[in-house]
């Protein structure tokens, strides 16, 4: 439910700024998704696409509102949104002073973000709301839980270590990720390891507070950076 203004802010904001004639700019992750279902179910893919997601949301809302006895309470969700800021904050200035600990680099806070730079705020904007939501539930509810169930299942891993193998393994795939695409970035080591770093606080974040914090502080953290 905390999820879902970022869904209608970012697919308003994707239809506002599409040009007809003209493809789409989207967020790399639910770009890659969109492409999946297209491959499996043809022109109708990202209708089914975006069904699918809006049928997730709904079980996971439903299953939330049982578990918590069907109250729903605005103050819990201005906790939430007052968190999510102060961890968006809090992850730039510590992962760009660990970022430059690291690699010996003072240009620690403002990650180069390739072509994104060039585009308009609202575009900007539009891409940051949709990594907080489609990175995060690709890499975060997809990748972390499954990685942690086949370290259980076939590496026999206890919880615990399973979680942190999962969490480690997603980062590094959540920070070669952004190199990937006609807006991919070039690569470099402090923009791999400021994402990789990224990367970990965010599974470690998502595999202690849930999606609804982590897609928030990822959405206003990557607003702080491409935005503001």
């Amino acid at each position: 439910m905390f999820a879902l203004p970022l869904l209608i802010a970012y697919e308003g904001l994707a239809a506002t700024l599409a040009q007809p004639g003209h493809g789409e700019v989207r967020n790399g992750a639910d770009a890659m998704l969109r492409a999946a279902f297209t491959a499996v179910a043809g022109v109708y893919g990202p209708m089914v696409f975006m069904a699918a997601i809006i049928l997730l949301g709904l079980f996971l809302v439903v299953r939330d509102l049982r578990m918590s006895g069907g109250g729903l309470r605005a103050l819990i969700f201005g906790g939430m949104l007052v968190e999510s800021a102060a961890m968006a904050g809090a992850f730039g200035l510590i992962i760009g002073v660990a970022t430059a600990k690291l690699i010996s680099s003072l240009q620690m806070l403002m990650v180069a973000e390739g072509g994104i730079r060039s585009m308009a705020w609202p575009t900007r904007l539009m891409l940051s709301l949709g990594a907080g939501l489609y990175e995060e539930l690709f890499f975060r509810v997809f990748l972390v839980t499954g990685l942690a169930a086949v370290g259980r299942a076939l590496l026999g891993l206890s919880t615990r270590v399973a979680s942190g193998f999962a969490v480690v393994i997603s980062a590094i795939v959540f920070s070669a990720f952004h190199y990937i695409g006609p807006f991919g970035d070039t690569f470099e080591l402090q923009s791999f390891t400021f994402r990789m770093l990224s990367g970990l606080a965010f599974s470690v974040l998502y595999v202690l507070r849930g999606f609804g914090v982590t897609a928030w502080t990822h959405a206003l953290y990557d607003s702080f950076l491409l935005v503001l």
